[in-house]
């Protein structure tokens, strides 16, 4: 990652172009069409207050409240749709701006995440994808995340999506 980029919790000023963000990075890899039922979703998803959504910026400059990606952190009750309990959360809506790919950020945006459940004493760290989704897999298995075919689940039907779960510290 390049060294001129932090890490930080979503601020409300950020919303709209997070949301633009998410949509333009789903749909740059052909993961999102307009009869997706996640075309609304995605844009708000964590807005409300739920869960914790971090972003990656530009650390100074004119660009230093551009989002070049972001990730979301689902801790449990919240967290519910690979999740099962007290110990476990999810990772959501993981998106890298399309020009800003190849900086290292999708790696950095999981390990922020990944710190961060461990920080709130989660044991199992939970997330969803599409099984088109290759280079978010490889990064996910880059990372530790190990498939879990008994958590797959369609939030629609015939949409379905497999699970992964890493092991955090102490789990």
């Amino acid at each position: 990652m390049h060294p001129d980029v932090i890490i930080r919790d979503a601020r409300p000023a950020d919303f709209a172009q997070l949301g633009e963000l998410r949509v333009a990075a789903y749909a740059a890899g052909g993961f999102l069409s307009d009869a997706s039922h996640y075309v609304n979703v995605l844009p708000v998803l964590g807005t409300d207050g739920t869960g914790q959504i971090l972003v990656a910026v530009e650390d100074d400059g004119p660009a230093q409240n551009q989002l070049l990606g972001t990730v979301m952190l689902l801790l449990w009750p919240e967290a519910g749709q690979v999740a099962r309990g007290a110990d476990e959360a999810e990772v959501r809506a993981l998106a890298v701006a399309p020009h800003a790919r190849g900086r290292g950020l999708g790696r950095a945006l999981i390990h922020a995440v990944t710190e961060r459940a461990a920080a709130h004493g989660v044991r199992h760290l939970m997330l969803s994808t599409q099984p088109g989704m290759a280079a978010a897999r490889h990064l996910y298995e880059d990372a530790g995340f190990l498939r879990l075919p008994e958590r797959d689940w369609c939030p629609v039907p015939g949409f379905r999506l497999i699970a992964y779960g890493r092991a955090l510290p102490g789990g």
